[in-house]
Formats: structure tokens, sequence, C-alpha cells
């Protein structure tokens, strides 16, 4: 059986999106989308992805944004991002539990989105 071997973009609606997709760019590292051909696109690290609709009370899980989906970005140290991202003036919040698949951080982009940091467990 032919599968997809990862994903290739996520899309959503933004009230900004140019000042979105440079807050992304400066703030993450997720080069914005090109806008021809000949730009080169993000490419990410290798590694494991979760995909995972919800319902029920889950669907109330904070992660998740009004619209109902939230983005979870894989860092190899959520430690240095949490402190550069302070520095820098974003409300971080770090889940004090280390869980067996690894370690999380919540915060939201400019326009309210819920962003998540996870550093796997190595």
């Amino acid at each position: 059986m032919e599968r997809v071997d990862g994903i290739g973009g996520f899309f959503f609606t933004a009230e900004d999106p140019d000042s979105l997709a440079r807050w992304y760019a400066e703030t993450l590292g997720v080069v914005p989308a090109p806008r021809s051909y000949d730009e080169a696109v993000w490419h990410q690290q290798p590694g494991p992805t979760v995909f995972a609709p919800f319902g029920g009370e889950a669907a109330e899980a904070p992660h998740l944004g009004p619209a109902g989906w939230g983005i979870n970005f894989r860092v190899r140290d959520l430690d240095a991002m949490v402190t550069e991202l302070r520095a820098a003036g974003v409300d971080v919040t770090v889940d004090g539990e280390e869980y067996p698949n690894g370690r999380f951080a919540q915060l939201h982009d400019p326009e309210g989105n819920p962003v998540q940091l996870w550093e796997p467990a190595s």
C-alpha cells in the first residue's frame, strides 16, 4: 500500500499573514513559504511526527486554539529555546512534568494561535 511520507505543508488563515510569517521566521526559524518556484522552502529535521485528531473533552486541550488546531514543533534543546524566546519578550510556559516522550512548553504567536514546543526524550 502506498503511504504518505511526511507533512508537506501547514496552512492556516491570519489577520496579517506577512507579519505572522516574519514572526515565525525571526522567532522560531520557520522560513516563510516561497513566493516563486526558484526560492527554497523550509526543510525540517527528520524526526517523529504525531498526527492526532481530537474529539470530546480532549478537544478542549490547552494546546488547541479556538479554531480547533495546534502546532507542535520539535526542538533539540527546550531550555535554550525557552531562554531565547523569553529574551525576545515571548511569554512561554514550560510544562513542569517530564513525560515518557519528552518535555513540552506552550506559547502563542502574535495572533493568539497556540504553539507547542517539544523536546523528544532521548
